[in-house]
């Protein structure tokens, strides 16, 4: 077997106890960062320059390796506050620099530390810009990060386990990160708590709503976010029914973010969509909610050679012209191509053309790929959620009207 090692594996020294080895044999040696151990995952790479811990807790993230393209990672530390899940799914991270002691007011324990505590294995010093031009160039590749190694290691016994890893395509990783029973969610923006006094006073017209958001691994600022707007939030499981949906008596519909294969967990959410589109409640979605609703209504999806993942992702509006930077984090896309007649594609990427949002003519059912709530990344797109806010309003009149 034709191994590449990069660079050489004659000898392992102090400074160098891990291993990145990637599906196609090359091997990248460097220092341990976080759990001891073996990890397996499919290689992607995000260009953020901050945010590193809202990252890797992002559920999005589950199954997957995340080489970070900006060298400067760990630099601030970590904290109880900046989580986007309770526990990452994430199954490594892959860092530049070696970490140095963090510097930042908020700072509670290392990156390092923090890593260890929830039990995840990463690899720091090596080159990570030769690893995001692998994957621009050939596209996704698993790997398998082994933190705490020697020279007696068995690189063909370990690359051969990696091979056979089956990687994303095809698995519903949504029912896997979801809550498992329903519940609320109260907790507001930790730096906007008066939004409504700053800047929609006339949202406190209304009374508070009821909506329900789907759990597909949702991040926790897109739940904080529709508590600013006043919403009345019960969160339930991926593999929620209909009627169990409805008894919550919902004013309108959320669709999260998630990780994984959206053609197979569509095989969960398609029969309960359908149902959910003939109330002609409000529903809205993000990322994977945004391409589970896509499928639902007839679109198919399709994987992408290396994805969109980092805080600077231009979009454009196909109504206005008008340029939004966003946050992404996806591998999968709706497909241009036999999309359904009734849905109109709202935002189009710039780096390449791809959807990144959609509605349904005269029907109040909106999503977008991209994530507006960001965190991290800019607040461009916050008026998203102002959006399904005016809408479970506007129908509630409608409603009202029809009765």
């Amino acid at each position: 077997m034709n191994l590449k090692l990069t660079p050489s594996l004659n000898k392992f020294t102090s400074k160098h106890n891990a291993i990145l080895i990637l599906e196609n044999g090359k091997i990248y040696k460097g220092l341990g960062l976080g759990k001891k151990g073996k990890t397996i995952g499919e290689l992607c790479f995000n260009t953020s320059m901050t945010g590193y811990q809202e990252i890797i807790t992002d559920l999005s993230y589950a199954d997957q390796i995340i080489n970070f393209t900006f060298p400067h990672i760990g630099i601030t530390g970590t904290n109880d506050t900046d989580n986007e899940s309770l526990e990452p799914a994430a199954k490594g991270v892959i860092i530049k620099n070696t970490l140095t002691s963090p510097s930042n007011f908020r700072s509670q324990i290392s990156l390092n530390d923090w890593l260890i505590k929830n039990k995840l294995i990463g690899i720091q010093g090596i080159d990570t810009r030769s690893i995001t031009n692998l994957i621009r160039t050939n596209g996704y590749l698993n790997a398998m990060i082994i933190n705490g190694v020697s020279n007696d290691i068995e690189i063909s016994k370990n690359l051969k386990e990696l091979k056979l890893w089956e990687g994303l395509k095809g698995k519903d990783l949504a029912s896997k990160v979801s809550c498992k029973v329903a519940y609320k969610w109260k907790d507001k923006s930790f730096y906007n708590k008066d939004y409504y006094q700053i800047k929609m006073n006339n949202l406190k017209k209304h009374s508070k709503k009821s909506i329900v958001v789907i759990d597909y691994g949702v991040k926790q600022n897109i739940l904080r976010l529709l508590t600013d707007r006043n919403f009345d939030i019960t969160v339930v499981p991926a593999n929620s029914t209909f009627e169990e949906i409805m008894k919550h008596k919902p004013k309108g519909i959320f669709l999260s973010n998630g990780p994984g294969d959206p053609m197979a967990t569509s095989k969960i959410s398609n029969p309960v969509l359908k149902r959910l589109f003939k109330t002609n409640l409000p529903i809205y979605g993000i990322c994977l909610g945004h391409q589970l609703l896509a499928i639902a209504l007839g679109a198919k999806t399709e994987k992408m050679l290396n994805g969109h993942r980092g805080g600077n992702q231009p979009v454009q509006s196909t109504k206005n012209n008008k340029v939004e930077i966003t946050s992404q984090n996806h591998g999968f896309v709706v497909k241009k191509n036999n999309l359904p007649k009734n849905i109109e594609i709202t935002y189009s990427s710039l780096f390449d053309g791809v959807i990144e949002g959609i509605k349904v003519k005269n029907k109040p059912i909106v999503s977008v790929q991209y994530h507006p709530e960001a965190s991290p990344g800019p607040q461009d797109t916050y008026s998203f959620f102002d959006s399904f806010y005016l809408s479970v309003n506007s129908q509630k009149s409608k409603i009202n009207a029809k009765t």
